[in-house]
């Protein structure tokens, strides 16, 4: 008699930032459905298509389930089967021998979007190792919002979509498609439903755009214009929140002649936006008392992103609505460990001295390595040589700017090793790759340190197939064979206590509880100040000259300039069906998305003779590639829309995967970097089409 289904609770991982609660059903230790919990704290039973199929990534054919040595040429493809032991032993002997010649800093500690606590454990391996270099894509995604944030108002402001708000503008973000850190649609809904405004700023017209009351399609690359234009309206109109720039702003008269050049006529020049337009959503924003800036990391995605994420915040402030409910917030942890004790920082005290943005000048408070400057440091030996890369959670052959450079220096490293699920093309070059447990088989907690005052339960579910390990677990014995043993625990989920040891509860107890949350703190400000140097919200930064930061936000020009060779401007859209890169293998999820698509506007597509599902050759001055027509008018005549993140697990390692053949990131250039930090022009870039 077959088991009934057992229904546990846990929360989405892996598949964006992750967040809805779930309720999965499983029988004789496989999951047969999922689906939203009505009473999840962040969707109130929403969940998207990803989140109901997401356990069709642990039961594939494909998938990897032992330890692999490379045996043949490197990307040739060949592998034979080894032990966990022998796995464990080359990497730790390769890793300590570049150690030993170059110095620890010559090895790079890899991670993608951080989804679990295995990215902090990561952190703390390359500091007990001795490297101050974490390699994430924190210079296109959080860190420009988040680090500005901690210099313009001492912390990252999110968006409190819990409390009622009068107005939401949704900036470079789109919930119904793709969340942000845990901001889910259906908090958004919920508001809308109650009579909230909604404005969009969007170069596509999104289905979060169609219910808006304001669409508001500027310019690619133009994102800061159009805030400062919005600060020109609201302070030349006296519309600001007068009592909260008087006490509690640094600078606002700076700012206020700063912006007295962007009046709507100048800004509707630059992005597109009509000068009444530009007019009516200042006003608008500056009258809702409060209103939530819900901002997307599209805004990250050039090399003007310090200006745009600026920008954005003083906008926040000096309409009010920083620390108000239904504002954006500080959000403040639960009692849970602090991420320092944690990843152990006391014990590399060099750290920011000797990382390598820290040569390159990157902000402050930015305490990963831009894959540019590791990429650099690899082919060039700048500032320093790097040898190794230790690499979980991500796939920086597709999802790195340039993919032709990141080729180039993964070629050239002398070791590689990469936990995955499934073969990628990055997996693909390693020289030891190591099967891991995926969500649903390991106990983990979701969104510790990532700046919005939670965390939640991820309990295990399901038994892993025998030989797959958690991230936790690898990085845990890596640990005691590459640093000193005393720091790393017998039993990899001890850490899973350590965090929630300050709060008294065990990990069994939280699992049952479901989520911590911090105290909410309005309006702190009001007894304790900003923690800035100045102690209020610097508009102008008072440490500008010290950091060599620009004191004020400001529009220099466009990204990359136009170029008539190149008459087209190409962005892209994350899809709602993958996370980038992952997930391309998932049969469910590439039966909805099978081909990688490039959405062009009807007119667009007429005068290249381009019709629906055709093959189309996009270039840019940097490479081209082959993706399929969807002619659609939700981008402008002068945009095309591609997609992110392609490769064809079909085509087999041996031919790493056709990487090259959509791969958007062989469009994209490292050549120009924002300084602040080291962000490439992965948007807003210069191109053509032809029919394939």
């Amino acid at each position: 008699m077959a088991e009934q289904i057992r229904w546990a609770r846990t929360h989405c991982a892996r598949m964006d930032h992750g967040g809805c609660t779930l309720l999965v059903g499983v029988r004789d230790n496989e999951i047969i459905q999922i689906k939203g919990d009505p009473e999840g704290y962040l969707n109130r039973g929403y969940t998207c298509y990803k989140g109901t199929v997401s356990a069709e990534r642990l039961y594939h054919p494909d998938r990897l389930k032992y330890p692999l040595r490379r045996v043949g040429r490197r990307g040739e493809g060949k592998w034979e089967k080894i032990s966990w032991e022998r796995a464990l032993e080359i990497t730790a002997e390769s890793l300590l021998a570049i150690r030993e010649k170059y110095g620890a800093r010559a090895v790079g500690f890899g991670a993608g979007m951080p989804k679990g606590l295995e990215h902090f454990v990561l952190i703390r391996l390359a500091n007990l190792f001795g490297s101050p270099n974490v390699i994430a894509s924190q210079d296109v995604c959080h860190a420009p919002r988040e680090v500005s944030g901690v210099h313009t108002c001492g912390f990252y402001p999110v968006a409190d979509l819990h409390n009622p708000t009068k107005l939401i503008l949704s900036w470079a973000s789109n919930l119904l498609s793709t969340s942000e850190e845990g901001q889910i649609a259906g908090l958004l809904l919920e508001q809308l439903k109650n009579g909230t405004e909604l404005i969009v700023v969007d170069p596509r017209r999104t289905e979060l755009a169609q219910k808006a009351d304001l669409w508001l399609q500027l310019r690619p690359g133009t994102a800061q214009a159009l805030a400062l234009g919005f600060l020109h309206v609201i302070i030349e109109e006296g519309l600001y929140d007068a009592d909260f720039v008087h006490n509690y702003t640094y600078g606002f008269e700076d700012l206020a002649r700063r912006v007295k050049a962007f009046d709507p006529q100048t800004v509707a020049a630059i992005t597109w936006v009509s000068p009444d337009l530009i007019q009516k959503a200042a006003r608008r924003y500056a009258a809702a008392r409060p209103a939530a800036l819900q901002w997307g990391n599209g805004i990250e995605h050039d090399i003007n992103a310090f200006d745009a994420a600026r920008s954005l915040i003083c906008l926040m402030a000096v309409c009010g609505n920083l620390e108000v409910p239904g504002g954006n917030i500080n959000a403040h942890d639960p009692k849970i460990m602090g991420l320092g004790e944690f990843v152990r920082a006391d014990l590399i005290p060099d750290k920011r001295k000797e990382m390598l943005g820290a040569f390159h000048g990157t902000i402050p408070k930015l305490m990963t390595v831009p894959p540019a400057y590791f990429r650099k440091a690899v082919l060039e030996a700048t500032p320093y040589p790097v040898r190794g890369y230790y690499g979980m959670c991500t796939n920086p052959l597709v999802a790195w700017a340039d993919s032709r450079v990141t080729y180039e220096a993964f070629m050239n490293l002398d070791f590689i090793a990469v936990a995955e699920i499934f073969m990628t093309p990055t997996a693909s070059l390693a020289d030891i790759v190591f099967p891991v447990a995926h969500q649903y088989e390991m106990n983990d907690i979701g969104h510790y340190g990532i700046g919005h005052g939670l965390i939640l339960a991820r309990p295990k579910i399901v038994d892993p197939p025998p030989e797959c390990w958690p991230d936790i677990k690898i990085m845990n014995e890596l640990g005691k064979r590459i640093s000193d043993p005393q720091y790393w625990h017998d039993d990899f989920e001890t850490f899973l206590e350590d965090v929630l040891r300050p709060s008294g509860m065990t990990y069994a107890d939280f699992v049952q509880k479901g989520w911590l949350k911090g105290p909410d703190r309005f309006g702190l400000h009001r007894e304790k100040g900003f923690r800035t140097p100045s102690g209020k919200v610097e508009l102008k930064l008072s440490t500008a000259e010290k950091f060599r930061l620009k004191p004020l936000p400001e529009f220099s020009g466009l990204p990359e300039e136009d170029d008539p060779d190149y008459p087209l401007i190409l962005i892209s859209a994350k899809s709602r069906y993958y996370l980038l890169s992952s997930y391309r293998w998932v049969e469910k999820l590439r039966s909805k998305r099978p081909r990688p698509i490039i959405e062009i506007h009807p007119q667009t597509a007429e005068a290249f003779g381009i019709a629906e599902g055709d093959e189309v050759v996009v270039s840019t001055k940097y490479g081209e590639i082959t993706q399929s027509a969807r002619v659609t008018d939700i981008v402008h005549p002068r945009v095309v829309s591609g997609a992110l993140g392609w490769w064809f697990p079909e085509s087999g390692p041996e031919n790493q995967f056709e990487w090259r053949r959509s791969n958007f990131n062989m469009l994209t250039s490292i050549e120009k970097l924002g300084r602040e930090f080291g962000t490439p022009n992965i948007q807003n870039l210069p191109c053509r089409i032809r029919k394939a």
